[in-house]
């Protein structure tokens, strides 16, 4: 299949998700609360097909707008957050229709004969700009409450032994040799973000790091033991919980028998293996602490998602692709919405990466102790805001989780978020203080 018939594919694919995960919900539930963290809904999907049409029709191929309005409502570099809600925005009706309007374009585009590499770019580059929205349209539904979605592929109830194939007792550390490692992406992948470019050697001396996500289980032992009390746990001295007033994960409560935690609309308990989510870099941080131990640096992540191999494969499991074959497999990682909600840190043993760390791709983002900022040399994308902006505010993730796209991860991604979030669907793993 060629490059083209992919995007073709991942094009309608990309608008079906985006719209199965609202169809379900009101004209109220489209709107929803002002929140700084979220975005309303019927706002969100329709910047999601304006970002597509600025992109591909406009600028690359050279069509004229499809709505003349479509700058003053959607464009999100120009429109402050809270004004969106403020708006007069088309019907759910008017707004699918755009939104499929638009991608019946691209794709008569992609089928054109000699279509260009940069028509293609820019398709993809859209593409996953739907793929981190319709994660973001997830875990707003989870911050607002609202059912789990039913859509093709999902039963629609929570996913006791979902995706567990090979799932074995998985503890301890992996020790890791590091050296020498290009940090960063090739020239020769087939797409990538500004803020992966470029590869560059550095030094990662050798660590030791968890073979897998801290559980659910390690830390309830990390509240039970009055860790949100202790401020002397705490980088900031305990700033961001007088802040937030917190004193538990922000979905968990207590109940008779013993922590339960909120999946959407459901309260369930906690399962000792399931990994923690939902929580920030601080609390990520001062569980190290309590622990005895740190997060990994990305370097160091990267580093054990890949053996410190070059060249690198996408995956920590070594396949290698550029067009789509070779996306990861429910045995290999928990990602694709395939099992709606975490899975135990056991599962998905066939996508151990090269010196033995388990799920370092899906389930849940990892928190590292880096921040955010641009490798030596770095290259701005034509889509300056998505990165540049956000140098040095902001932590970096790795690894996608279970909501994320398979065809959007790779070993070399970098996510940010600024160290307060705990919407987001972020856990950690942890490494040994030496």
């Amino acid at each position: 299949m060629s490059e083209a018939d992919v995007l073709r594919e991942w094009t309608a694919d990309a608008v079906d998700r985006t719209l199965q995960l609202i169809a379900d919900l009101d004209e109220d539930q489209l709107t929803g609360p002002l929140l700084p963290t979220v975005n309303p809904l019927l706002w969100e999907i329709a910047h999601l097909a304006w970002f597509q049409e600025k992109f591909v029709l406009r600028q690359a191929c050279g069509r004229d707008p499809i709505l003349s309005y479509g700058d003053a409502l959607y464009d999100s570099g120009a429109i402050p957050h809270d004004t969106r809600w403020r708006l007069s925005l088309p019907s759910l009706k008017g707004t699918t229709d755009y939104i499929r309007t638009v991608a019946d374009r691209v794709t008569e585009e992609l089928g054109q004969p000699g279509v260009t590499d940069v028509i293609q770019h820019f398709t993809r580059y859209t593409i996953h700009h739907y793929d981190v929205h319709t994660e973001a349209l997830t875990y707003t539904r989870q911050t607002l409450g609202y059912p789990l979605p039913v859509f093709p592929g999902l039963s629609g109830t929570w996913p006791h032994n979902a995706n567990t194939t090979g799932a074995v007792s998985v503890s301890g550390d992996v020790s890791i040799a590091g050296g020498e490692f290009l940090l960063g992406a090739a020239r020769s992948d087939p797409f990538v973000y500004d803020n992966e470019k470029w590869a560059h050697r550095i030094m990662v001396a050798p660590f030791a790091m968890s073979r897998t996500a801290t559980t659910q289980a390690e830390f309830a032992a990390f509240v039970a033991d009055g860790g949100y009390a202790d401020t002397r746990l705490w980088a900031d001295a305990g700033a961001w919980l007088a802040a937030t007033g917190a004193t538990q994960p922000v979905y968990w409560r207590r109940s008779p028998d013993g922590w339960q935690r909120r999946h959407f609309d459901t309260w369930l308990d906690l399962e000792p293996d399931l990994p923690v989510c939902h929580v920030s870099w601080w609390e990520a941080d001062a569980y190290c602490r309590w622990a005895g131990r740190r997060l990994p640096t990305e370097a160091e992540w990267e580093y054990a998602a890949t053996g410190g191999a070059w060249p690198k494969s996408v995956y920590p499991w070594g396949d290698s692709y550029s067009r789509g074959d070779g996306e990861p497999g429910a045995d290999q990682a928990a990602t694709d919405w395939r099992p709606a909600g975490p899975v135990p840190v056991s599962a998905c043993a066939s996508g151990d990466s090269p010196v033995g760390c388990r799920q370092m791709i899906g389930n849940v983002w990892e928190w590292t102790a880096s921040d955010f900022v641009a490798y030596p040399n770095f290259e701005r994308d034509a889509y300056w805001e998505n990165s540049e902006q956000f140098f040095g505010s902001r932590k970096v993730l790795r690894g996608g989780a279970w909501a994320t796209r398979g065809r959007f991860m790779r070993s070399t991604m970098r996510n940010y978020f600024t160290p307060d979030r705990r919407d987001v669907l972020a856990g950690f793993r942890t490494c040994a203080v030496t």
